[in-house]
C-alpha cells in the first residue's frame, strides 16, 4: 500500500568513511552493515521534497519543503535475495506536522527545525544549497555542472542512491519499508562547502565527522518516489 508519494529532487550528498563500530548501535536486528569497496559510509543528505501526498491526498502548506538527513547503509538477507537500504541516524524538516507523521508511522528520528534552501542555475553552473537552524545555521552547498549525466553500472553513485529499503531500529523491534523511484541522472560537482557541527546536530558518535573530509561529493537529480506503508521483521 502506497503510504506516501512525492518528487525527491536536487539531492545533495555528502558522503564519509567511518569505522563501522560507531554505528553498530544503531543497527537494526536482522540487517549487516552494506559496505562499498571494503569501506563503510555515512552520508549527510539534504534535498527538496515537491507535491507531497499522504495516502493520495495533498496536504495544505505540507506539499513543499527541504530535509536534511544523516544516514547509513545496510543490507538484509530474504530468501536469497539481499534487500538494499539505509537506516536513519535523523531527519529534519521544517514543519511540526511532518515530524510528528513520520515519527507516529515510521517511528523514525524526525526533528523539527527552520529551513531554507537557495537554488541558482545558468548554463554552465547548478548551484545548489540547503540550510538548517540548529541554534545557529548549517549549511551544504553544491556547485555542479549543469548538464546531467545518467548513471553508471557498478559505480559508487549507484551505490548511493540504489538502496530502495529504509530499515528502522525501536529496542527490540525492525520495521522496513519499500522506496520506489527510477534510477537517478547525476552531475558532475565542482566544488562544495560545509558549515556543519556534526556534534551539536547529531551526538558524540558523529563528531569525528568534524575532522575528516568528505571521501565524495555528489548531486543527484531525482525523481518521483513512492514510499510503501511499513511492516514489522522479527522481534528477540
Amino acid at each position: 500500500m502506497k503510504f506516501l508519494k512525492a518528487e525527491w529532487r536536487k539531492l545533495a550528498i555528502i558522503n564519509y568513511e567511518v569505522n563501522p563500530e560507531i554505528l553498530l548501535k544503531y543497527l537494526p536486528n536482522g540487517t549487516e552493515i552494506d559496505l562499498y569497496q571494503g569501506k563503510c559510509y555515512v552520508s549527510l543528505v539534504g534535498f527538496m521534497f515537491l507535491n507531497t501526498k499522504l495516502l493520495g491526498l495533498p496536504i495544505p502548506f505540507h506539499r513543499n519543503f527541504e530535509e536534511v538527513n544523516l544516514r547509513f547503509y545496510v543490507r538484509k538477507k530474504d530468501g536469497k535475495e539481499w534487500k538494499r537500504g539505509v537506516v536513519f541516524i535523523k531527519e529534519i524538516v521544517p514543519k511540526y506536522a511532518l515530524s510528528i507523521i513520520a515519527n507516529w508511522v515510521y517511528k523514525e528520528n524526525y526533528k523539527t527545525r527552520k529551513m531554507k534552501n537557495e537554488m541558482h542555475y545558468n548554463d554552465n553552473d547548478l548551484i545548489v544549497k540547503y540550510f538548517w537552524n540548529e541554534e545557529h545555521w548549517n549549511f551544504i552547498q553544491i556547485n555542479a555542472d549543469s548538464k546531467a549525466q545518467k548513471m553508471e553500472n557498478d559505480s559508487e553513485f549507484e551505490f548511493i542512491t540504489e538502496h530502495y529499503w529504509g530499515f528502522t531500529k525501536r529496542g527490540n523491534k525492525t520495521s522496513e519499508y519499500e522506496v520506489c523511484h527510477p534510477k537517478w541522472d547525476w552531475y558532475p560537482v565542482k566544488d562544495h562547502h560545509l558549515e556543519i557541527d556534526f556534534k551539536k546536530v547529531y551526538g558524540q558518535d558523529f563528531e569525528c565527522l568534524n575532522h575528516q573530509k568528505p571521501i565524495s561529493v555528489m548531486l543527484a537529480e531525482g525523481s518521483e518516489i513512492e514510499v510503501r506503508m511499513k511492516k514489522y521483521l522479527l522481534e528477540k
